[in-house]
């Protein structure tokens, strides 16, 4: 089978870069050994996968050869052994093809989260706060580190915006499937009659690029100084430590003022300005793919109403892969595990039906070619 064939040049590969990490030429060389550490590490879970599934299907072919053994005792153990085994290689065989899916090449970077209140003034910016606290809380579960560059309070002391970079481990893999519009229902607490208030929100997720990706000239920068407002002691008013940066050819603007040094603003408003012009790169990449297949892509379109809160029954459902989960009380408090799992394993789910339709038309054009 391809795929098999496929593993086998996986695991050829792991073998190959376990030996070079023990190479002394590569050992003294830090650049290279890194390079090949992160390598080998890219490869290892799905090498120890096949190890297993091969080490499975070794126990499962002896265990049916034990079926003809004349020992009854023998057989009844063969039997059992089988049944189990049966579906665990179905399992890890399942588990290797999303595996071998093509990589997101974003799903290692570190993301920049944009929240912004939509409808609902008041109600909307409320929970705007909330919604940046669940994914803060989330960050803490994961390890992650949350870095916030902007920050608009309404009167009411929510968020119009909020602005933050989120660094860790895989950290654009898990929140990919976030962007979008996110609705709440509840009764806000400014309301006498009880009546329930739809709002929005605004969320993106976008992957955090490096120098090298976005190349940025200092001639299409023009930069500001000014002092930062809000909480930060005696240095706010008084000292010119905020940055606002304008990239000419595009117009967009960032700005930063967290960080009472401006030297330390400008390096996380470059961050924010770096990630800001990746994603237009993107944008225009996904505009030249096929509407067929746009729907595994864009998926963080932010016009997108993704999800509901309704906080009366404690339910929030996706709408994308229609799931309603009863825990609204345990998401907002950061627990998103289960909502990330399952879109995670919905969207490998179309990937792999996608490639499977593109190997059978593949296969079909090709058995329909002319013999020359």
């Amino acid at each position: 089978m391809e795929y098999i064939r496929k593993l086998d040049e996986i695991e050829s590969r792991f073998q190959a870069l376990t030996e070079q990490m023990a190479d002394p030429a590569v050992v003294s060389d830090p650049s290279l050994y890194r390079k090949t550490a992160k390598a080998h590490a890219e490869l290892s879970e799905i090498v120890e996968k096949y190890r297993e599934w091969k080490q499975a299907r070794r126990n499962l072919d002896d265990a049916r050869a034990m079926l003809a053994d004349s020992d009854a005792e023998l057989r009844q153990m063969a039997e059992e052994e089988v049944e189990r085994l049966e579906p665990r290689l179905a399992e890890l065989e399942a588990e290797l093809r999303v595996l071998l899916l093509p990589k997101d090449p974003n799903d290692e970077k570190d993301v920049l989260l944009e929240i912004r209140a939509g409808a609902g003034g008041d109600e909307a910016s409320l929970f705007a706060a909330e919604v940046f606290r669940m994914y803060s809380r989330y960050a803490e579960t994961q390890g992650w580190r949350v870095e916030v560059t902007s920050v608009s309070e309404s009167e009411a002391g929510g968020f119009k915006e909020i602005i933050a970079l989120v660094s860790g481990d895989k950290v654009y893999s898990k929140l990919k499937y976030e962007g979008g519009v996110h609705r709440v229902q509840r009764v806000p607490v400014t309301e006498a009659q009880g009546r329930i208030h739809t709002s929005t929100i605004t969320v993106a997720v976008l992957p955090e690029a490096d120098e090298v990706e976005v190349a940025i000239d200092p001639k299409d920068l023009r930069i500001d100084t000014f002092c930062s407002s809000g909480p930060g002691g005696q240095s706010v008013n008084t000292t010119y430590s905020a940055v606002r940066i304008t990239h000419l050819p595009t117009n967009l603007v960032v700005s930063c003022q967290d960080e009472k040094s401006q030297i330390k603003n400008r390096e996380k408003a470059m961050r924010v300005l770096r990630s800001r012009l990746y994603e237009l790169e993107l944008e225009k990449q996904r505009a030249e793919i096929g509407a067929e297949r746009r729907s595994l892509v864009g998926t963080g379109d932010r016009s997108e109403k993704i999800r509901t809160y309704n906080f009366k029954e404690n339910r929030v459902t996706d709408h994308r892969i229609g799931l309603t989960l009863y825990q609204l009380d345990a998401i907002m408090d950061g627990r998103l595990d289960p909502l990330i799992d399952a879109l995670t394993t919905y969207y490998q789910a179309e990937k792999l039906k996608q490639q499977t339709a593109d190997v059978e038309h593949s296969g079909g054009v090709a058995a329909g070619r002319p013999t020359p």
